[in-house]
């Protein structure tokens, strides 16, 4: 196998990981709004750990992929388009860990021990403050997107 036929295996397995991988994450909020009880929003929540899940394994692929083509093209490293986008990805997968889980916590908690059907008012404050977070990250992949089919200079 050439080093061209390589590279372009890895931009297949790239575009294909970035759909896999951002795209339920663009939808991640969507899928919780609309429950109207406890049982549809634990049930919502279930299903958005479910994506979540496309989510972490695309995004690893993405990062691995991006980084592999960058090793195979290193002047890609000098290309601003490419260097923003790895900061931009990197800033977005720090989210996770250092502001969405700590955010993701206390609704967990809630999900799991408040009795009866009605969801509490301390729930959508909680949300709130999550999607808020989620949001930005959601531009950010945005930011990085548009920045990998434009590759602008």
């Amino acid at each position: 196998m050439t080093g061209f036929q390589l590279y372009r295996i890895l931009l297949v397995v790239h575009v294909i990981s970035a759909i896999l991988g951002l795209g339920p994450g663009f939808i991640m909020i969507y899928v919780v709004t609309k429950a109207k009880t406890m049982t549809e929003l634990r049930h919502a929540y279930f299903i958005r750990n479910r994506l979540h899940n496309f989510v972490m394994v695309g995004g690893t692929l993405l990062l691995l992929t991006g980084l592999a083509m960058g090793a195979m093209r290193p002047y890609l490293f000098n290309m601003g388009w490419y260097v923003i986008s790895l900061v931009l990805f990197l800033v977005a997968l720090g989210f996770g860990p250092v502001i969405l889980s700590p955010r993701s916590k206390p609704i967990k908690s809630l999900l799991s021990n408040h009795p009866g059907d009605d969801i509490p008012t301390e729930y959508f404050l909680l949300a709130k403050r999550l999607f808020f977070y989620e949001r930005i990250e959601n531009v950010i992949f945005l930011v990085v997107i548009v920045l990998m089919v434009l590759k602008p200079v």
